[in-house]
């Protein structure tokens, strides 16, 4: 059961990324580690929001009542992952992601202030990660990732930005406990924040300038147990420190007095499944994944607010081969954006309510 059924569960709590909050893109799992044996993965997911707002006449009067449209880009993710046994005691992964990114395409000719507007977030991480097995069934990890990050955005009223590509270091560290018996995990695991200094090119400046933003921390939680023959209870809860993300670049901010994307609350993520064994070679699992609503202002780059979500994934066994592919269905938090500059702070200029979007993903493994 804890072959089959574990890598179901894993599968379908982290193959199909959600619209969550900040610039998230990926969990930074370390379920890879907890593997048998020699094990390669590769997956892939694909996630189509709908995110659309309006502004009222009676909110700005000059600009009257208008619709966004869709201002959300589908985008595609994707991972490696390779984690090997050097012994009975010591583990050792590499996982190759994309953490972080945007997509931010605002429709043109709408009317509505932002339209025409762009902006996108690429990233690339390679994360190497060492696991070492103690005494009563505990054992600790951690290792080093390595990521490279740029961006670039055209807003409605003419200003562009692009940067260079950074490369910076931070560091994994975490602690997990196992009962194999009845296939029971749990794994805390602390992400290091990333700060990134960009050089950038701002049409509104001479020359290139510079500025400093940091990718936060975070604590994953991620357990599962078995609750029954062949079935699994599985979850995870991940906190991020988005309050510390910050991007402003110096011609903006020295013209604006103003952040280009800010955030002014961390986020906790949910997420809770449960799997089933139906056969040596079939496994199912539901999940359900919950982001509460923050309130207050969020930015024109970013008008969302938390989320809800529902996916279902199977997984076929054949041999040492797993095959896994799943969807989700997600709810998009209302959400409130802030007119920028000339309008004073605090002025609202959005409401983006009732949206939604689907996400479907598959994964290979594979042991040796």
């Amino acid at each position: 059961m804890v072959r089959v059924l574990g890598g179901a569960a894993l599968a379908a709590l982290m193959m199909t990324p959600v619209y969550a909050g900040g610039l998230e893109r990926s969990s930074q799992s370390v379920g890879i580690l907890f593997q048998q044996g020699t094990y390669a993965e590769l997956s892939m997911g694909r996630v189509a929001p709908d995110v659309s707002g309006s502004h009222s006449a009676a909110v700005t009067p000059v600009l009257g009542t208008a619709g966004s449209g869709d201002m959300t880009g589908s985008y595609t993710t994707s991972s490696l992952g390779f984690k090997a046994a050097l012994n009975d005691r010591i583990d050792l992964a590499l996982i190759l992601d994309s953490p972080i990114g945007a997509d931010v395409k605002y429709k043109a000719g709408t009317g509505y202030i932002y339209g025409g507007s762009t902006a996108s977030i690429d990233s690339t991480a390679l994360t190497m990660l060492a696991r070492y097995k103690l005494p009563s069934n505990f054992s600790i990890h951690g290792g080093l990732r390595f990521q490279r990050a740029e961006g670039k955005v055209a807003l409605f009223n003419g200003y562009t930005m692009s940067t260079d590509t950074s490369s910076e270091t931070g560091f994994v560290l975490g602690a997990a406990w196992e009962k194999p018996e009845i296939a029971a995990r749990i794994a805390l695991t602390y992400n290091s924040a990333i700060t990134h200094k960009f050089n950038a090119t701002e049409n509104i400046a001479p020359v290139p300038t510079r500025f400093s933003t940091e990718i936060p921390q975070s604590l994953n939680l991620e357990f599962q147990t078995g609750i029954a023959a062949d079935t699994l209870l599985f979850g995870s809860a991940r906190w991020v420190e988005w309050s510390k993300t910050d991007i402003t670049p110096a011609a903006l901010f020295a013209a604006s007095g103003r952040s280009l994307v800010d955030y002014k609350n961390d986020t906790i993520t949910y997420t809770f499944g449960v799997g089933r064994k139906f056969n040596d070679s079939w496994a199912g699992a539901v999940t359900l994944g919950h982001e509460p609503s923050q309130g207050g202002f969020w930015g024109n780059l970013g008008p969302t607010d938390g989320f809800t979500s529902v996916g279902l994934a199977a997984t076929y066994t054949h041999g040492n081969m797993k095959i896994t592919g799943g969807a989700r269905y997600v709810w998009i938090g209302d959400a409130k954006t802030e007119a920028a500059a000339p309008f004073p702070a605090g002025t609202t200029l959005g409401e983006f309510k009732d949206n939604s979007g689907v996400a479907f993903g598959f994964k290979v493994g594979y042991t040796f």
